[in-house]
């Protein structure tokens, strides 16, 4: 079972092997193959202990990291660092290749000094790597001799599997620091970072721009400007995001009726909530949670 961190509020997961195997608590290589993500893992947001680096060549579905949504593009690499909030949105299927392995490991062979590249310090907190053709095929080589290591234990098996990490990490920092220059982030950047901690402290209470333009001492129209430049989507956009996630994590997860999924949320009148759920999703919230016991029974 996942620890609770009293004051995140959110599960905090270990690296485990998967279920029905002996495999490393450690260090763990998974291929997906148009596989649907665990009914339990979706829609709750989640901590863990250890790095995730996925090279998705077919993706589509989207997730968020530290309440940031990603849509996942194809021949991609995404990445996330111990401690990081995660959720996984939609259930869709994905075709890549994931690797998570602990500090632990990073420290085995006298690795430590992997923890300190950029990509594993990730100091810009990001978490998708765009890559030429040329990258994607460098990390696919390295990949299929990582996948080839894993399926061969022996003596031998730790170190190659730590070699070819090592130069895979090396390689994907070096691509980390040609997108992501070393500079301080600006005052509109500070100014969207806090916006969005703000909403996830208080999305429940607070639907409306100006409630957040008070509480951060900022004009509404002047936060509205910032968040649009920063972020690429208007400010009420991400109120609305954070909203309909959580509505589809309550209908998902819970067996609240509308109404008081409604109420819990802030929303005086249930049918202006499901109006609202319907514009965001394209469902109504009763759709929604009949098309999600179809696909998971």
């Amino acid at each position: 079972m996942p620890t609770l961190l009293p004051e995140q509020h959110a599960p905090v997961y270990p690296l485990k092997p998967p279920a029905g195997t002996t495999g490393s608590n450690l260090f763990q290589l998974v291929r997906g193959e148009g596989g649907l993500a665990h009914q339990a893992d979706l829609l709750v947001p989640h901590r863990k202990e250890y790095y995730v680096l996925a090279f998705v060549w077919r993706g589509g579905c989207r997730h968020w990291v530290d309440m940031v949504p990603y849509v996942m593009k194809d021949n991609t690499l995404y990445f996330t660092v111990p401690g990081q909030l995660m959720v996984k949105e939609e259930a869709r299927p994905m075709w890549g290749t994931s690797l998570a392995f602990t500090p632990e490991f990073l420290a085995l062979n006298q690795h430590t000094s992997l923890a300190e590249l950029p990509l594993l310090q990730n100091r810009h907190n990001h978490h998708e790597l765009l890559l030429a053709v040329a990258d994607v095929a460098f990390v696919q080589e390295l990949l299929g001799k990582l996948e080839a290591e894993y399926h061969r234990p022996g003596e031998w098996q730790q170190r190659m599997l730590t070699a070819h990490l090592a130069v895979l990490l090396t390689y994907l920092s070096r691509l980390y620091t040609e997108q992501f220059p070393d500079t301080e982030p600006s005052v509109e950047k500070l100014l969207l970072n806090t916006y969005r901690a703000k909403i996830e402290e208080g999305f429940r209470e607070r639907h409306e721009v100006g409630a957040y333009a008070s509480l951060l001492h900022v004009s509404a129209g002047h936060l509205s400007e910032v968040v649009k430049a920063q972020s690429g989507k208007s400010a009420i956009t991400h109120i609305q995001e954070r909203l309909v996630l959580e509505a589809r994590r309550l209908l998902f997860h819970t067996p609240q009726s509308v109404k008081e999924i409604a109420f819990d949320l802030g929303f005086a009148d249930a049918s202006y909530f499901s109006r609202f759920f319907k514009r965001g999703t394209g469902l109504t919230p009763a759709g929604y949670r009949a098309s999600n016991r179809e696909m998971y029974p």
